[in-house]
């Protein structure tokens, strides 16, 4: 089963810093851009970084010269690493990406999303 697996979520006062993981496993020959998105409570969710498969970084400007992100190919893994961060950053945060998979010896390629971790930070 194909999946993407996020961890590093938590409580942090603001100022501090945290540092996610998303891995994505099963059957994948290839993977795309990878994507952290977040949504705050009643707000939609909004893409936060974007690494395409050669390293090109995208950031939104709320969060530019803050977070980082980066891939390692290896092992199918993206993070975010957050620094300085501040109470409106407060969300669950997604991985997602395109990930091409092997079905019964056939490709295919498809958008995947993980589960979502908490970040809160707060006093």
């Amino acid at each position: 089963q194909v999946q993407l697996v996020e961890s590093g979520g938590g409580l942090v006062q603001p100022g501090g810093s945290l540092r996610l993981s998303c891995a994505a496993s099963g059957s994948i020959f290839s993977i795309n851009a990878m994507n952290w998105y977040r949504q705050a409570p009643g707000k939609q969710r909004e893409l936060v970084a974007t690494i395409t498969t050669g390293g090109t970084t995208t950031y939104a400007d709320s969060v530019k010269g803050r977070f980082t992100i980066s891939r390692d190919n290896a092992k199918n893994t993206v993070y975010l690493q957050m620094n300085s961060l501040k109470p409106e950053d407060t969300a669950v945060y997604y991985c997602n990406a395109e990930l091409g998979t092997i079905v019964d010896n056939r490709k295919f390629w498809g958008d995947y999303w993980g589960q979502g971790t908490q970040v809160t930070v707060s006093s």
